[in-house]
This record gives C-alpha cells, sequence and structure tokens, in this order.
C-alpha cells in the first residue's frame, strides 16, 4: 500500500467549513421561478428534491471525498455508504448511482478497482443500480457518487422542521473522525477502527424505512458539520434543543482520542461556526465537547419525534441492530440555543 494514497485528512472530516460554504451559497442566485423545485440549495437541506409528478419527486444528491482509512475497498464502500445517506435523510429510495473519482495516473489501478468495487457493492446492497461515472487524473485519490432516488413528495422529511417537544432520535454512535485520526498516528485503541469501518459502512436503508413507518417532523443525517453543526440547522433559528450528553451513544476509542488531543481540522471548524450557540454545562468533559463536535463520516440519521413514538421508534431501530438512542430534545426558543448537559 502507496502510503501517499491515504489519511491525509480524508471522509468529511475534508469537507470545507459550514461558514464559509454559507457565505457562498448566499451570494448565488435562487431558483425561485420553478414550483417543482421542492428543496434546492437556498435552504440547508441534505439533497434537492424536484417534483416529477404528484405522486412521485426525485432526489438528487452527490458526495466524495479522500481516504481516511488505510484499506482502498473498505474506502470504497465507506464513501458510497456516505453518499446514498442523503436520499435516506430525505426519506427517499435509492434508484441509481454514478461513480466520481479522481486518480494519480501513476498509481496502481488495481487499487482504483478494489475502490470502485467496494461502492458498487454498496449500491447494489441500497438496491440501486451503478450506471456509470466520471474520472479525472489528479495527484490525490478522491471518489464518491451522484445518487439519484424517489420519495413522495408529501412524504419528504425536511431537516429544518422540528416542534418543540420533539424527542430527538439518534441511530449511530458518534466518533468517527476522532478514531480515524488516532488510527492515523497509529495511537488508536485496540478495536476502534474495526467498530468505526463497520458504523461507517452501515447503510441508513433499515434507520430510513423504519422513519416512515411513524410520525418524522424532522430529520438530517450527521456527517461532516458535526451533531451539534446539523442540530443548528435543523433549529432554523426559530427552536433550541437539549442535548443530554450521557444519551449520547459514542465509539469506542473516541472519547480517549479526544482526551490525548487527537482533533480533527474539520472538528475546530465545527467548533468555530456554531461553538457560540452552544451552552456547556460543567459537568459535560472537553473531550465530550469535541465529541459532539467531531465531523462524522458516514454518520447516522438524527430524527425529530413526537415523544409518544420514542419508545416504539426505538425499539424497531434497535430491533434491527442499530445503537439508536433518544439523546435531547426540541423547545421553544431560549437564549441559548443548545444546551448540553
Amino acid at each position: 500500500m502507496e502510503e501517499i494514497l491515504f489519511c491525509k485528512g480524508g471522509g468529511c472530516a475534508a469537507k470545507l467549513g459550514a461558514g464559509v460554504l454559507s457565505r457562498i451559497l448566499e451570494k448565488l442566485p435562487k431558483a425561485l421561478d420553478d414550483e417543482n423545485l421542492l428543496v434546492g440549495y437556498d435552504s440547508h437541506d441534505d439533497a434537492a428534491v424536484y417534483k416529477i409528478s404528484e405522486d412521485t419527486a426525485i432526489v438528487l444528491t452527490l458526495d466524495f471525498f479522500p481516504p481516511m482509512i488505510e484499506d482502498p475497498y473498505l474506502f470504497g464502500k465507506v464513501a458510497a455508504t456516505n453518499a446514498l445517506s442523503d436520499i435516506y435523510a430525505m426519506g427517499g429510495e435509492v434508484k441509481t448511482a454514478l461513480n466520481i473519482v479522481c486518480f494519480p495516473e501513476s498509481m496502481d489501478l488495481n487499487i482504483l478497482g478494489k475502490i470502485m468495487q467496494g461502492g458498487a457493492e454498496v449500491v447494489r446492497e441500497a438496491g440501486g443500480v451503478l450506471c456509470g461515472g466520471h474520472s479525472i487524473a489528479g495527484e490525490d485519490v478522491k471518489y464518491g457518487l451522484s445518487v439519484m432516488g424517489t420519495v413522495d413528495p408529501k412524504s419528504i422529511a425536511k431537516n429544518d422542521t422540528p416542534i418543540a417537544g420533539d424527542v430527538l432520535i439518534l441511530t449511530k454512535k458518534l466518533g468517527t473522525g476522532l478514531v480515524c485520526t488516532a488510527e492515523r498516528v497509529k495511537e488508536a485503541e485496540p478495536g476502534a477502527i474495526e467498530a468505526a469501518i463497520e458504523s461507517m459502512t452501515t447503510l441508513n436503508r433499515s434507520a430510513c424505512e423504519i422513519g416512515t413507518k411513524h410520525t418524522v417532523h424532522a430529520c438530517t443525517d450527521v456527517t461532516g458539520f458535526s451533531l451539534l453543526g446539523h442540530l443548528h440547522e435543523m433549529l432554523g433559528g426559530t427552536l433550541a434543543a437539549v442535548i443530554m450528553s450521557s444519551e449520547v451513544p459514542v465509539l469506542p476509542g473516541a472519547l480517549s482520542a479526544a482526551e490525548n488531543f487527537l482533533y480533527t481540522a474539520g472538528g475546530q471548524r465545527n467548533r468555530n461556526y456554531v461553538g457560540d450557540n452552544v451552552v456547556f454545562m460543567p459537568e459535560v468533559s472537553f473531550a465530550m465537547q469535541e465529541v459532539l463536535f467531531d465531523p462524522q463520516t458516514s454518520g447516522g440519521l438524527l430524527f425529530a419525534v413526537p415523544e409518544k413514538e420514542k419508545e416504539e421508534m426505538l425499539k424497531e431501530l434497535r430491533d434491527c441492530g442499530l445503537p439508536a438512542a433518544a439523546i435531547g430534545y426540541i423547545t421553544e426558543k431560549k437564549i441559548s440555543e443548545i444546551t448540553v448537559r
């Protein structure tokens, strides 16, 4: 394996910071002249949604990034799982995918083959069809997918429509950025990277399907902007939230990585972007704060659901093997947007 290939700052930690991205997007013209564009880039949602009939809309997204793990086959699986996640975050069903590839011409093409094999297997697992793609030559490896799915226009799971009193349910453990960073410098706890890879290669398909059977007021997938960053977008400036840090599921090795100052640049960008909107109670450790700001690669879904449906939904999620947990709740707007206890 060529060391120059992997782990230069990959996964969703390689994203542009949310603050920089917002300043760019707000200057672009809004597509307000097409009533069929139900969700566009003028919102902070996870994918675009375009209505093609009264009962069908297409969901469009793409995602790609540099490697965050050494194994090219597993990297391909992680990147594909992550790219498909935005379809599930909108409550949709995956239909087709196209490969997005940047690869050095001087590098062994067998490595690229393993990456694309991993991605193809994930698309097949999701029930989608891999139709082709586009590649360019470059100095660093990057891989991902452009994905198309479908959703009923009346059942779109938007990310910024929670209701005060909703319970927040998270379907995967946090800490992928911290664990991958620790692994990169050979300081990860035994078994930590294996647990992170298992999480990052678990499709959000089952979680999405369970969500469609319940009253989901809002949904997003937790990726590069961290739990707190994506929650900030969910609140939309009109509501507030309380997070119970003791209830947040965390990957093994993530807290110890934070305690050993093995942070990601993406995590610090997230803290800078949303930190002023968060109040941490004194009992919340700095390591736990870092987990909550940690950029997730192929993270879980974050649902806002009525309290009366919490227990049934949690049972269904856990019955299908997901480490789902109720981690907090939505409140009316307060002085502090997000309070972590």
